[in-house]
C-alpha cells in the first residue's frame, strides 16, 4: 500500500451509524450453487440501502450537512490537534424525521477539544452544495468501510478496507478526489487484458465457422466475460490450493488490486470502478479459471430445469466444450491469443465479423460504437437540417428540387401524382369542406383549452412535442463529420446527426452511408437520460430518413441489442430484411448478442411530417364516416314473410334492407371431387413421398423424441409427423382431402407453436408448408 496515508486521521471514537455493506462479498460460500440467489438478493438490497442513504444525506439541511462533515474535519483553531468534532450530547439512534429536528448549532463545543463546531467547518463556509454532496457521499462510503473493517474476518481484506477507509477520510479532510497510489500500480495491470485474450481466442479458433456457429461462440465468450466480471475472488488464505511462492505472491497482489479497483468501488462509488476483464490479464485468469469453471458448471446444472430449451443447450452442451478449448489456451505456453501483437486474420471471418468484440476491448462494440463528437463549424462538415434553417449553401439545388417534388407528389399537385380514379372516391369539393370543418373545430377547441393539453393533446403522436419545439427554434438538427480540426476526406464514411438544445448536444445518431449499395448502417443512437420520453428519438430518426431520401438511399440496417429492439420497431424496423444479402454482405459490421434489423424507406413519404399527416387522415375518415352514417341511416320493417307461410330456409335477399346496404349474393363454387378412394390414395402417397424427400422435412420425419425436448408434449396436445401420416395413409384413413390437409397443417402449426420464429425448425415449417401446398395444387386437390 501507499505510505501517503500514514498521516490520515484515525477513525472516530464512536462507530458511525451505517447501513450494512456487502462485507462478506469477497468470500464465496462453501456451496455457491445453493446460495447464489440469496447472495445476489442480499447484495442488491445492500446496494439499494447505500443509494437510499446517500440520497437522504443529500437532502439534509445545510447545517445538518456541516455537522455531518465536521465529524471528519480537523479543528482549524490555532494549535489544536483535534481530528474531528465530537458531539458533547450524543443522542440515541432515532428516526430520520426526529434526527433532522435536533440540529447542532455552530457554537456547540466539541467534546474533545472544546472548540465550537464552526471551527471544524470554517473551510466549508463558501463551499457550494454540489461539493458538499460529494463529500457527504464519501462520508457514507467511509461509514460502510468502517463496518467492513470491524466485520471482515480475513486479515488481508481487513487491511485493504482499512487502507481505503483512511484514504477516503483523507479526501474528506483535504476536499480532494480519491486516488489509489503506491505499489499496486494503475490499471490496466497486464496486456493483453482477459477480454482481449478471449476475443482473440474466438477469432483464432472459430474464424472459419459459418455465421450462425460464429455467433454462438461470441455469445458464449460474452457470457464467460460477464460471469468473470461479477465473480467474487477467494481470499488468498482461503483458496486451499497449493501454489509456488511466485504464483501465491501474484495472486495476493491481484486480489488486493481486485478489492481496490473492482469489488469495493461497487458499493463505494466514490472510488473509480473497473471491470475485472478489462484491467487484468492472463496471470489472474490462470489462478481462478479451474475453480470458476467447476462452480459455473455446477451452478448451471443445478438450474437446468428452470432454463428454456435453447439456453439449456447453450450452457450444458456448448459452454463446457468452449471452456475446455479456452483452458488449453489459458495454460498453454505457446498460445498466440496472448501475444500483444496478435493480428486477426480477417480473410476468413464471416460478414466482417472480426469487428465484433465480446469484451468490448478490441474493435467496436456496445456503447463504444458511438464516436463522440461536438457540433463542428460549417467549415468542417456541420450541416443544419432543421426546417426553416436550411440555407441554399447547405443544400444542393438537386436535393432541394427532389424534396419539393416529393412534397408536391404527396399533396397531389405534381404531374407524377395523377392516379386513376377509383369508383366510390369522394369529390374534391367534399374533401375541402371536411378539411375546413376540421380546421374550424380545432381552432375552437384550442381557444377553449387551458393547460398542457393546448401544447400536446391527449392522443398526440410521440414526436408532437419535439416538432413544436423545432418549429419554435428551441431545438435544431445538424449533420456533422467526425472531425473538428480538418476537412474529412471522402473516405471518411461515419457521420452523425446530432440534436442540439440550448447550445448542447442532447442526442444523436451515428451512421455510415454506402450510397453505391443503397443502404446506410445505423451504428449508434442515444438521447441523454434527462431528455428522454419527449419524442426526440422519433424525431431524430425521421430527420435521418428524410436526409437519406434526399441522397437516394432507401434502406437502413442496424444491429440492435435487446434494449433497443423496441425502439427500432417503433421506427419501422423489422427482422425481415428487404435488402438482398449480397448487397450488404462485407459492408456492415456485426455485433455479438445483437439482432440485425432493417427498414425500407418510401420515397413518397415526408417522415418528419408523417405523424401529422396520418392524424389528419384519421380525422378526415372519421368525419366522412359520420356523414355517411347520417346519409344512409334508415330503419326497415322486420321480416314479415312468416305470416305469409314462407317455408325455411329463408332467402337472405328477402330480409328488408340487406340488399340496400350493399350485400350481394355470393355463389360458392366448390368442385366436388369425383375421384375414388384408390385415386386419392395414390395421390396422397406421392405427395407424402415428395414432402419426406424435401431437404427441410428432417424435423418432421418422425415423432418428437421426449429426451430431446422434455416439455414438448406438455405444450403440444395433438402431435403429428410424416411417419404417422404414412401409417394413416396405409390404413386408408384419408378418405377425403380435408383429412389429409388437416394433418399436414397440424405438423406446421405444432412446430410454430413450440419454436421461436428465428429458429431453424420454424423456418423448415414455413418451407414445408409452401412446398406441400404447391404439390396439392399441382395434383388438383387445392384451388390455384
Amino acid at each position: 500500500m501507499s505510505n501517503s496515508t500514514s498521516s490520515t486521521p484515525s477513525e472516530p471514537s464512536q462507530a458511525p451509524a451505517t447501513e450494512d455493506a456487502s462485507t462478506n462479498a469477497a468470500k464465496p460460500s462453501s456451496n455457491p450453487t445453493n446460495s447464489t440467489a440469496a447472495t445476489e438478493l442480499s447484495k442488491t438490497n445492500n446496494f439499494q440501502k447505500i443509494a437510499k442513504k446517500k440520497m437522504m444525506v443529500r437532502n439534509f439541511p445545510r447545517n445538518k450537512k456541516l455537522e455531518k462533515l465536521a465529524v471528519y474535519s480537523s479543528c482549524k483553531s490555532e494549535g489544536c490537534k483535534c481530528n474531528g468534532w465530537k458531539n458533547p450530547n450524543p443522542s440515541h439512534p432515532q428516526p430520520v424525521a426526529d434526527a433532522l429536528q435536533t440540529l447542532s448549532n455552530l457554537t456547540d463545543p466539541c467534546k474533545s477539544c472544546r472548540h465550537p463546531l464552526g471551527a471544524h467547518v470554517s473551510h466549508l463556509e463558501n463551499t457550494d452544495e454540489e461539493e458538499l454532496n460529494r463529500l457527504l457521499c464519501i462520508v457514507v462510503d467511509v461509514e460502510n468501510l468502517f463496518v467492513c473493517v470491524h466485520r471482515e474476518e480475513d486479515a488481508e481484506a481487513k487491511q485493504v478496507y482499512f487502507y481505503l477507509f483512511k484514504l477516503l477520510r483523507k479526501c474528506i479532510l483535504n476536499m480532494s478526489q480519491p486516488s489509489i497510489e503506491g505499489s499496486l500500480g494503475t490499471p490496466p495491470f497486464e496486456k493483453p487484458s482477459i477480454a482481449k485474450g478471449v476475443t482473440n481466442f474466438v477469432v483464432y479458433k472459430f474464424g472459419t465457422l459459418a455465421q450462425k456457429e460464429w455467433q454462438t461462440m461470441y455469445d458464449l465468450a460474452k457470457m464467460f466475460l460477464h460471469c468473470l466480471n461479477h465473480w467474487k475472488l477467494w481470499p488468498p488464505a482461503s483458496r486451499g490450493q497449493a501454489l509456488d511462492d511466485n504464483d501465491e505472491n501474484d495472486y495476493k497482489l491481484n486480489y488486493t488490486r481486485w478489492l481496490c479497483f473492482c469489488h469495493v468501488p461497487a458499493f463505494c462509488d466514490s472510488l473509480p470502478q473497473y471491470e475485472t476483464t478489462r484491467i487484468f490479464g492472463r496471470t489472474l485468469l490462470r489462478s481462478v479459471f479451474q475453480t470458476m469453471r467447476r462452480q459455473l458448471l455446477d451452478k448451471f446444472r443445478a438450474e437446468k430445469d428452470k432454463m428454456p430449451p435453447d439456453k439449456k443447450t447453450l450452457v450444458l452442451t456448448h459452454f463446457p466444450r468452449f471452456l475446455t478449448m479456452l483452458e488449453q489456451e489459458v495454460y498453454g505456453n505457446n498460445s498466440p491469443i496472448w501475444d500483444p501483437e496478435f493480428v486477426q486474420n480477417t480473410a476468413n471471418l464471416p460478414n466482417q465479423a472480426h469487428a465484433v468484440t465480446p469484451g468490448g476491448v478490441a474493435g467496436v462494440s456496445g456503447l463504444s460504437r458511438f464516436t463522440s463528437s461536438t457540433v463542428g463549424t460549417d467549415n468542417y462538415g456541420s450541416v443544419n437540417i432543421s426546417p426553416g434553417m436550411l440555407s441554399g449553401s447547405r443544400r444542393s439545388s438537386r436535393s432541394q428540387d427532389a424534396a419539393e417534388k416529393r412534397k408536391a407528389d404527396e399533396a397531389g399537385l405534381s404531374d407524377g401524382a395523377k392516379r386513376p380514379r377509383i369508383d366510390g372516391d369522394i369529390s374534391k369539393e367534399l374533401l375541402e369542406e371536411v378539411l375546413a370543418e376540421i380546421t374550424s373545430e380545432a381552432e375552437a377547441e384550442r381557444g377553449n383549452m387551458v393547460g398542457p393539453e393546448t401544447i400536446c393533446g391527449t392522443h398526440a403522436a410521440r414526436d408532437e412535442q419535439a416538432r413544436k419545439e423545432e418549429r419554435d427554434g428551441k431545438i435544431d438538427f445538424h449533420i456533422i463529420n467526425n472531425s473538428l480540426s480538418h476537412r474529412p476526406s471522402d473516405q471518411v464514411k461515419h457521420k452523425c446527426l446530432v440534436l442540439v438544445k440550448n447550445n448542447h448536444v442532447i442526442g444523436g445518431i451515428c451512421f455510415r452511408m454506402f450510397p453505391s449499395q443503397c443502404f446506410t448502417e445505423i451504428v449508434f443512437c442515444a438521447v441523454t437520460s434527462s431528455e428522454q420520453v419527449k419524442g426526440y428519438g422519433t424525431t431524430l430518426m425521421n430527420h435521418l430518413k428524410d436526409y437519406h431520401l434526399l441522397h437516394n438511399v432507401t434502406h437502413f440496417l442496424t444491429f440492435a441489442d435487446e434494449f433497443a429492439t423496441g425502439y427500432f420497431k417503433k421506427q419501422g424496423f423489422s427482422k425481415d430484411i428487404k435488402l438482398p444479402r449480397s448487397q450488404y454482405l462485407g459492408y456492415i459490421k456485426e455485433y455479438e448478442g445483437a439482432t440485425l434489423m432493417g427498414c425500407e424507406l418510401c420515397p413518397r413519404i415526408n417522415y418528419t411530417d408523417f405523424s401529422r399527416v396520418i392524424r389528419k387522415q384519421k380525422e378526415i375518415v372519421k368525419k366522412l364516416a359520420t356523414r355517411k352514417n347520417v346519409e344512409t341511416e334508415k330503419i326497415y320493417s322486420g321480416v314479415g314473410l312468416f305470416k305469409e307461410g314462407v317455408k325455411l330456409p329463408l332467402p337472405l335477399e328477402s330480409i328488408p334492407g340487406l340488399v340496400e346496404s350493399g350485400w350481394k349474393t355470393s355463389v360458392k363454387k366448390e368442385k366436388e371431387s369425383t375421384m375414388d378412394t384408390d385415386q386419392l390414395y395414390n395421390m396422397f402417397r406421392t405427395i407424402i413421398q415428395q414432402v419426406k424427400s424435401h431437404t427441410s422435412a428432417w424435423p418432421f420425419l418422425k415423432p418428437v423424441d421426449k429426451s430431446e425436448a422434455p416439455d414438448y408434449y406438455d405444450h403440444i396436445k395433438f402431435p403429428m409427423d410424416l411417419r404417422t401420416m404414412t401409417e394413416r395413409l396405409k390404413a386408408r384413413y384419408y378418405i377425403h382431402k380435408h383429412l389429409f390437409i388437416a394433418d399436414m397443417n397440424r405438423i406446421v402449426t405444432n412446430c410454430r407453436s413450440y419454436n421461436e420464429p428465428d429458429t431453424e425448425y420454424y423456418k423448415c415449417a414455413n418451407t414445408i408448408e409452401k412446398y406441400y401446398i404447391t404439390k396439392m395444387k399441382e395434383a388438383g386437390l387445392m384451388d390455384k
